[in-house]
């Protein structure tokens, strides 16, 4: 096997960080006004990360694709917020290279992954790939990078796994935030360049596939990046694009509804009719499911800039009824998806910090504090 970057980011040599780790479902506190860095982070609705049915989740392999590469999925009907039971999809490529992996679900279920990986291949596993921060995605990150797995992905993502650089002070008596565990970062890194986009910033050789990881503009998160199998004809999509629920961009970590429109119009430069699209949640699909959602998004964004530029406030946007033409058309489409989507488009409306350099910064908000009983994230 062999691998080639341009390690814009560097080889970045994981430290022991005693502080708090944001968590896609640490829900931080809901913010006032009408600035755009004040936008609240939202977790995915309904999104648990004390999940009280790990034991419930079983990991399959969901589909095989040619002679080496697999998607793994959870069980349905496990966690009604989301169809995979578990967090999102795995891909594994395996041969006689060894294992390479795109993602690796929660944290809880690191060893199921790894006991569906070996009913492909018990070969060693090399390489793992993170296609975004959430916790569903990179949970697993220290268990397999304790299985010999090297961590990569965009430098924004490493970040993003890191303790919260705007927490305030924490309160006299509140119980003390777990370490970061080193294990958990990506030790490769690469950065989103606009000269170059659409281009792979990772090109890996392995197992007779052609990998390229392909960083893109901040979308669903401010780290994100898709990942294509050449001769396979696939791509990893991750969540900028969903058919569970409406869409979710993570303005609260560098995410925005423009960026996931970017990464949806790159989609087309990037693949053919018969190429078949992983997103991390719902059902695999083609180039054509996505222009549907793109012209709604579209549509939406447009229509909320209208009201905002009339005065509308976000309480405003939230009774609206704009999304009744396109209720409906997915599963999970819940109370919680709803307004959380409603509340992207205002603030998307209202004007994000702008991308410099393949960032966004926006603020994150201080993780909330665990439970005494439950597991940390």
């Amino acid at each position: 096997m062999k691998y080639k970057t341009m390690l814009l980011g560097g080889i970045a040599a994981a430290s022991l960080i005693s502080a708090a780790v944001w968590a896609q479902g640490m829900s931080g506190p809901a913010m006032k006004g009408p600035a755009p860095a004040a936008a609240p982070a939202r977790p995915a609705a309904g999104f648990q990360r004390n999940f009280a049915q790990w034991d419930k989740v079983t990991i399959t392999v969901e589909q095989k694709i040619g002679s080496n590469l697999a998607i793994l999925h959870g069980n349905p009907g496990v966690d009604t917020s989301h169809p995979d039971a578990s967090g999102g999809r795995v891909a594994v490529l395996y041969g006689p290279d060894g294992v390479m992996m795109v993602d690796d679900n929660n944290e809880e279920v690191g060893a199921k992954v790894l006991a569906a990986v070996r009913t492909l291949s018990n070969g060693p596993i090399k390489l793992l790939v993170n296609s975004h921060a959430h916790p569903d995605h990179t949970g697993g990150n220290a268990f397999f990078a304790k299985q010999g797995a090297v961590l990569m992905a965009q430098e924004n993502l490493r970040d993003e796994l890191m303790p919260n650089p705007n927490a305030p002070p924490r309160p006299a008596g509140a119980p003390a935030f777990p370490p970061v565990d080193p294990a958990s970062l990506p030790v490769v890194t690469y950065n989103y360049n606009p000269a170059t986009k659409g281009k792979p910033a990772v090109v890996i050789h392995m197992n007779g596939e052609t990998v390229d990881v392909i960083p893109t503009m901040p979308a669903h998160m401010g780290g994100d990046s898709i990942i294509k199998f050449e001769k396979a004809n696939v791509i990893y999509i991750e969540d900028f694009y969903r058919n569970f629920g409406y869409p979710f961009a993570d303005q609260g970590n560098g995410g925005s509804l423009a960026g996931m429109l970017d990464a949806i119009d790159m989609m087309g430069k990037l693949s053919d009719d018969n190429t078949l699209l992983i997103p991390g949640h719902g059902t695999l699909v083609h180039k054509k499911d996505l222009l549907p959602y793109r012209a709604m998004v579209a549509d939406l964004m447009s229509k909320t800039k209208k009201m905002v530029a009339s005065g509308k406030t976000l309480q405003d946007v939230e009774a609206s009824d704009m999304l009744k033409p396109y209720a409906g058309q997915n599963q999970g489409e819940d109370a919680g998806s709803t307004k959380r989507f409603l509340d992207e488009l205002y603030y998307e409306a209202k004007g994000l910090p702008p991308v410099v350099d393949g960032r966004r910064a926006m603020p994150r908000p201080a993780p909330a504090a665990a439970p005494a009983a439950a597991k940390k994230s």
